[in-house]
This record gives structure tokens, sequence and C-alpha cells, in this order.
């Protein structure tokens, strides 16, 4: 088995979508990096990486099996055995992968590119381990609070964190069922139309403003967003974390 030794990790816990494990040059001070004094790496198939890289569904078991309490962080000079700790590639990707102790992907982090480089180097000559699995992503169902990765694409981390907090806030405001409200929001976004959407109902309303605002990311779009979630103070400290705290 291949190892990489003194590999510094950036885990993002609980992300089933790929975009919001953020690449290196998106690594901030206040993230928790950490360093993994050696970890198994393993070259596999693209279906099975992008499987592990856009999912939380269970790994193969084999592959558990093969890296079982093979890695190891360093943490205050000593040595911590982690039970399910790996770096897989298929070539094009790289990721590291801790369970927990469980048989999901629960943390993931990208690699910096100096050790990317090296495990590409390593790996060039071995063909992919086969592990056979239970590919459910067919079944995967994109919705508001777990958005396409089509409409994360060219995004930076800031504007991924605020889009989704704006969706957030929209599915709020769908839940609602307020069709003064939703009115109101689609005014703010669209004046033009005023006229028009005073005679929608709530739904219709609702998913124009949802089909126009989920392209992209503008200074309309932030603008918007700060306006949505004023006086709520969960989705304030959102954006706190990503702004400041400009809300008023």
């Amino acid at each position: 088995m291949l190892y990489l030794h003194d590999v510094w990790v950036n885990w993002f816990e609980g992300e089933e979508n790929g975009y919001n494990v953020c690449h290196f040059h998106e690594w901030r001070k206040d993230d928790g990096v950490e360093l993994l004094d050696q970890v198994p790496l393993l070259k596999i198939d693209p279906i099975l990486f992008n499987y592990i890289e856009n999912d939380l569904s269970e790994l193969p078991q084999q592959l558990l099996d093969d890296i079982y309490q093979k890695a190891y962080l360093r943490k205050n000079h000593e040595r911590v055995q982690l039970e399910y700790c790996f770096v897989v590639s298929d070539g094009m990707g790289i990721l590291a992968v801790d369970t927990i102790g469980y048989n999901i992907p629960i943390r993931k982090s990208r690699l910096i590119p100096r050790q990317e480089q090296l495990a590409y180097e390593m790996l060039d000559n071995h063909d992919p381990i086969t592990y056979s699995f239970n590919d459910q992503r067919a079944l995967k169902d994109f919705h508001i609070l777990s958005p396409s990765p089509e409409l994360m694409n060219g995004l930076t981390r800031k504007e991924r964190q605020l889009k989704q907090l704006m969706f957030m806030a929209l599915d709020q405001l769908y839940s609602s069922k307020n069709v003064a409200e939703v009115r109101y929001w689609f005014t703010e976004w669209s004046p033009e139309y005023y006229s028009e959407i005073q005679q929608m109902d709530f739904d219709h309303a609702w998913l124009q403003l949802f089909e126009q605002s989920k392209y992209g990311w503008t200074s309309k779009h932030e603008k918007f967003c700060e306006n949505l979630i004023k006086g709520q103070p969960f989705f304030e400290k959102l954006w706190e974390m990503e702004h400041g705290p400009k809300v008023n």
C-alpha cells in the first residue's frame, strides 16, 4: 500500500457536494487545519471517486477494511491513530477522507498543491483498485437546500456560502405561504414586473423568483440576500461569518 506523509488537511464536515470542499486557495486563516502524519493513498476508478466526492453514502466495505487503522494524525507531538482515514484519487481529482469511525465519508479535504502533485506522481504507474459498491447517485435529488453543481460552478467560497444562505431564506419564504410577502420580494428582485407580480398566486410568484435568481452571483444577488435576511438572527449570523456585521 502507498502512503503519504505530513499531509495538511482542512476538513469540511457533512458535505455531500464536492463544491463545498474548498480547494487550497480558498482555505482561510480561521479554518482548523490538521496534519496527518501518515495516510494510505488509493487509486480508484472515476465513478467511485465521484461517488465519494459528491455523496454521503456508504463506502465499500473492502476499501474500509484495506485502510483500517493505517492513518495517523499528528497532535501535540503525538501520533493519534485514526480508524478510517485515507486519500483517494482517480488520477484527475484527489480527496482526503475521514469517516470518524463511521462507514460514510463524513469529513473531506482537498490537499495542498505540492502534496497533490506528489500523490499524482506516486499513482501514475498504478492501476485503479476496483471496489464494488451500490451506486445510488442516479436517485440523488438536488433541491434548494442542496443545489446542483451547475448553480455553484465558477463561484468563490464566499459567493457559494452567500448563495446557499439566499436559498435557505427563499426556502423559509416558501414555507410561510404568505402571498403578500412573496410578491413583495419578487418585486424587490424585478421591480419592472410590479403589475404582473401583483396578479400572481403564491406558488407562481415564488417559483418565478427562484428561477430568476438561482443562476450566477452578482451584486444584485448580494443586496437582495442582505435585505431578505434582515431581522432573522440565525441568517444574519451566517451573513456576518462571510461579510462582517453589516446588516442593520
